[in-house]
């Protein structure tokens, strides 16, 4: 029941990041008062059915123009995002992380996570700090959005090309490295659970540092675990522990712990109250 609540919420989230529907018939961009505002999960701001700004690209944005001002109103959605969901967001809120999902569904061999996996998981680190702050910092360009990002690629390379002639007229290099890059990435993520998630995406890295402090997420009651590890065993993340900076809050450990020692933390608080 948990899961399917977290598919759900995973959908509606999709369907209200891109409810522009008529922007993919016409092949244009909304640029409506609500594309000032950031929402949570990655979603390209160039998405034709996008009615909101994509926290990265804003804060690549940001960076650009930091010469002349400080991005204080995206550090500080990036705050608020952080401390009271930190990577509850990726679990639940985020569009291409539920694409990964419904594609580790297809039936092929799957890569079970190791030390191998673990270690590449630092990965999104290096490219939070040289693609989305060193280059955008140095005038370069919106590095992530414009060399890596799949999700761009896919919401709206793909889609405004296919709408828009004049485009496909202007395909290079860099479109054709972008395209390569995304097929690889999602045929990945059919035999690696959220393989783009746990190695390269940045927004995951950048969130990742309110483990601690997020104020929504999971934890464990240390009087109730017995330290049996099954909930990490069972988890297809490449976590050490319940809650830690790999976690995403999805709430599966929850399925394979027999001591029912793992629960939300707002629900922990709402048991507390009632005894």
């Amino acid at each position: 029941m948990k899961q399917r609540t977290r598919r759900y919420t995973q959908l509606i989230t999709a369907v209200l990041y891109n409810c522009n529907i008529k922007g993919f018939a016409a092949g244009s961009i909304y640029n409506g008062p609500a594309k000032g505002v950031c929402v949570p999960g990655l979603n390209c701001y160039s998405c034709p059915g996008a009615v909101g700004a994509c926290p990265l690209g804003s804060l690549q944005s940001g960076l650009l123009s930091s010469r002349y001002k400080v991005p204080y109103y995206i550090l500080g959605t990036l705050l608020l995002f952080g401390l009271l969901l930190g990577r509850v967001i990726c679990g639940w809120f985020c569009p291409f992380g539920f694409l990964q999902e419904l594609l580790y569904l297809i039936p092929l061999p799957k890569l079970k996570k190791s030390k191998v996996t673990r270690t590449l998981s630092f990965l999104k680190y290096a490219i939070l700090l040289v693609f989305v702050i060193a280059i955008p910092l140095i005038k370069l360009a919106p590095g992530f959005c414009k060399y890596i990002c799949p999700a761009g690629t896919l919401q709206a390379g793909i889609p405004l090309t296919l709408a828009n002639k004049p485009l496909r007229g202007m395909i290079g290099a860099l479109f054709s490295w972008k395209v390569f890059l995304l097929a690889l990435i999602l045929l990945l993520c059919m035999c690696c659970y959220r393989a783009f998630c746990r190695f390269l995406c940045p927004l995951g890295a950048l969130y990742s540092f309110f483990a601690p402090a997020a104020i929504a997420g999971v934890r464990v009651d240390e009087k109730k675990c017995t330290g049996c590890d099954r909930c990490i065993r069972h988890c297809k993340m490449d976590c050490r522990k319940v809650g830690d900076r790999e976690c995403i809050h999805c709430g599966e450990c929850m399925e394979h712990c027999p001591e029912g020692a793992i629960c939300y933390k707002f629900l922990e608080k709402k048991g507390q109250d009632a005894l």
